[in-house]
C-alpha cells in the first residue's frame, strides 16, 4: 500500500514586481493505492497550483507543510526523483518534444524509473495494447511527441504514458478539458484499468462532473480559496453540478473578510 500524504501545505508565487503571492493557504490531503480523489472548484481556485507543486514546478515556492510518498520527504526530491519514486503529472496544457519520437521517449521513461530497459518484446506487446485500448493508431508512436496532435490526441498519450509507467500516485490536471464525448470515455477507461489494478493512487482535478460519469471517484474535495472547503464522497459532485459553487465562494468570502478586519 502505497500513501501520499498532504500536510498543511502553503505555496506562494513571485509577482512580477516581485512581491509573493500566497494560491495554497493549507492543504491537507491522503491519497492510496486503489483510491481515486477528485478535487473541484472554481477557475483560480488553487486546483493547478497544487498539482505542479507536488510535480516540483520551480514556479511554485512551499513556504511550508510536508508531502511525503511512503513517509519519504518528497519536497527534498528532484523532478526526476519524484518521477522515479512513483509520481506521475498528466498536464492540462501536455508541451511538444520536438526530435523526440512517442516510443523512444516511453521507453526511456520506462528505463529511467526502473532501472532497467524492459525487455524489447514484451515492451513493444504493451504498447501495442495500450495504444489500441487508447484507440491511438499505432504510426503514433513514430511520431514526435505531441508534435502536431489534436488536443484529445495529447491527452490519450498523457493516459497511454501512465499505464505504461504504472505510477504509485497520478495526478490528472484537467484530463477531460477540451475533450469531445467520445474521447472522454476513452480517456476515462483508461484511467479506470489503471485505478483498478489497485497500484496506483489517482488525485482527478477537473472543473466539471462530466469525467465522474465515467470515472468514479472514492472521495471529492470542493478547492476553493487555496484551501479544502468541503469533502465528501460521489454525491457530493452530485451537489456541485446542481448548485455550484456559490457557498462555498461566499463562506471564503466572509472569512477573508473576517480576517482583514
Amino acid at each position: 500500500m502505497t500513501t501520499l500524504e498532504i500536510r498543511g501545505l502553503h505555496v506562494s508565487i513571485t509577482e512580477s514586481d516581485g512581491t509573493a503571492k500566497e494560491i495554497l493557504r493549507g492543504v491537507d490531503l491522503t491519497i492510496s493505492s486503489g483510491e481515486t480523489h477528485a478535487i473541484m472548484g472554481p477557475n483560480g481556485s488553487g486546483k493547478s497550483t497544487l498539482a505542479y507543486s507536488i510535480a516540483g514546478h520551480p514556479k511554485y515556492d512551499i513556504t511550508a507543510g510536508t508531502v511525503t510518498l511512503d513517509g519519504e520527504d518528497v519536497l527534498a526530491m528532484s523532478v526526476d526523483e519524484r518521477a522515479r519514486a512513483g509520481m506521475f503529472l498528466a498536464m492540462q496544457y501536455p508541451v511538444e518534444v520536438p526530435g523526440v519520437t512517442v516510443s523512444n521517449f516511453l521507453r526511456t521513461a520506462k528505463t529511467a524509473i526502473d532501472g532497467e530497459a524492459p525487455k524489447l518484446r514484451h515492451w513493444t506487446k504493451d504498447v501495442k495494447k495500450a495504444m489500441s485500448d487508447l484507440r491511438m493508431d499505432p504510426t503514433f508512436a513514430e511520431r514526435n511527441v505531441n508534435e502536431g496532435f489534436s488536443g484529445g490526441e495529447k491527452k490519450r498519450h498523457e493516459i497511454l504514458q501512465m499505464e505504461l509507467l504504472a505510477p504509485k500516485v497520478a495526478v490528472l490536471d484537467e484530463t477531460d478539458s477540451g475533450l469531445d464525448v467520445d474521447a472522454l470515455k476513452v480517456v476515462a477507461d483508461g484511467v479506470n484499468r489503471v485505478r483498478d489494478t489497485g497500484d496506483t493512487g489517482i488525485l482527478l482535478i477537473t472543473h466539471y462532473t462530466r469525467i465522474l460519469r465515467y470515472v468514479k471517484p472514492d472521495f471529492v474535495h470542493v478547492f476553493v480559496a487555496g484551501r479544502i472547503a468541503e469533502q465528501g464522497g460521489p454525491e457530493l459532485a452530485d451537489d456541485l453540478e446542481e448548485n455550484g459553487y456559490d457557498r462555498f465562494l461566499a463562506g471564503a468570502a466572509s472569512e477573508s473578510a473576517a480576517v482583514g478586519a
